[in-house]
């Protein structure tokens, strides 16, 4: 799974990236040309748990890409300095979801572009640059099909209708600055614009960077926020990327002294991490054994052969059945062995939809 973290210029994006990765690229909020990438594990007491128990040779938690682009500049008069840069563009397009990230924070130091702090407007600016590209794309296509379309065999004829009445539907909300990701595209539809990896159809995480002085109300000026857009797949978690940053260099006891101190619960970065995870509709299975105890990403709804094929593509052409177990199950009776003879371990076939939490082993012909 791969994530772009977008936002304007002195947003706090480039900061957000160094406390989810503990990286340490150089920020400045001037919208400079370095791409940063860096992956970051999947927080999850699950596996940590089954850990403790199995004690294998290693854990191995899932991970998550995060692709830091470089800042989107404006003008003081609040215009875009200018389209998004093609190569920036082909990057966006290729990641799962975006992480944008909206400025709520007052530094003097780091005077905002526009010379305020408006979370809301902002936002907007963003997407409105993202309606744009992708109605662009739209226009394009558009005037390819009705003009050369209806050439082809009776079958490229009919795929041809049958993009362009999508996009059709598309075109008027895109016009009206609305994101693809709020029609509510059937899967069908879904199927036959997926090819374009458009910009507005993804997901979006919203991280409302707030200030050291912000915090205790934070969750308030979240809500605020969320009350103002209505979007469909999009989310808003409010952290001060600056703090996290700070508490990520500490020991982890001087860490959690720090948030306690702060009147935070728990790591705000583990919280957008979750969230990423369940805005893309993500969950994970575990495997066990003395080697190594493991998480894997599947999306919700996916089958046992799927989980298979997640696990080595070998798998899923020699799947037998699958043997599953609730993680808590599992921790309970301590081995697999004794959840068996406990008839706790359930033999599954090629349909069954994995459930979040599931230990899985599979048995497969060689």
């Amino acid at each position: 799974m791969q994530i772009a973290i977008v936002g304007l210029a002195r947003s706090g994006k480039t900061t957000v990236f160094n406390s989810l990765t503990r990286g340490a690229a150089e920020t400045g909020g001037f919208g400079g040309l370095t791409v940063n990438t860096g992956v970051v594990k999947v927080p999850d007491e699950r596996l940590t748990r089954l850990t403790s128990v199995f004690q294998p040779r290693r854990e191995v938690p899932a991970d998550v890409t995060y692709v830091d682009l470089p800042a989107q500049a404006i003008t003081p008069e609040g215009a875009p300095h200018g389209d998004i840069p093609a190569d920036q563009l082909a990057r966006l397009r290729n990641v799962d979801a975006l992480v944008h990230v909206v400025r709520a924070f007052q530094d003097d130091t780091v005077p905002h572009p526009l010379l305020s702090i408006d979370s809301r407007r902002d936002l907007e600016q963003l997407e409105l640059e993202l309606t744009l590209a992708d109605l662009a794309v739209v226009e394009k296509r558009l005037d390819k099909l009705r003009t050369s379309g209806r050439h082809g065999t009776p079958a490229e004829r009919e795929a041809n209708e049958r993009e362009q009445a999508v996009l059709e539907r598309i075109l008027p909300a895109l016009t009206e600055g609305r994101p693809i990701r709020d029609l509510g595209l059937s899967s069908d539809e879904a199927l036959r614009i997926r090819g374009f990896r458009f910009l507005t159809e993804k997901p979006v995480l919203v991280l409302l960077n707030v200030g050291e002085a912000d915090l205790v109300r934070k969750e308030d000026l979240a809500s605020a926020l969320v009350a103002s857009i209505d979007h469909h797949m999009t989310s808003v978690v409010p952290l001060s990327a600056r703090i996290e940053m700070e508490i990520g260099q500490l020991e982890p006891d001087e860490a959690e002294a720090f948030r306690e101190d702060l009147g935070l619960e728990g790591s705000s970065l583990e919280r957008v991490v979750r969230a990423s995870y369940a805005l893309l509709g993500l969950i994970s299975f575990f495997t066990v054994g003395p080697d190594e105890t493991r998480a894997w990403t599947v999306t919700r709804g996916s089958t046992a052969v799927d989980a298979a094929g997640a696990i080595h593509s070998d798998l899923a052409r020699g799947f037998i059945r699958a043997e599953v177990i609730g993680w808590q199950d599992l921790l309970e009776l301590g081995s697999m062995a004794e959840a068996k003879r406990h008839g706790k371990v359930r033999s599954e076939g090629k349909t069954y939809a994995v459930q979040d939490g599931d230990v899985i082993e599979i048995l497969f012909n060689v």
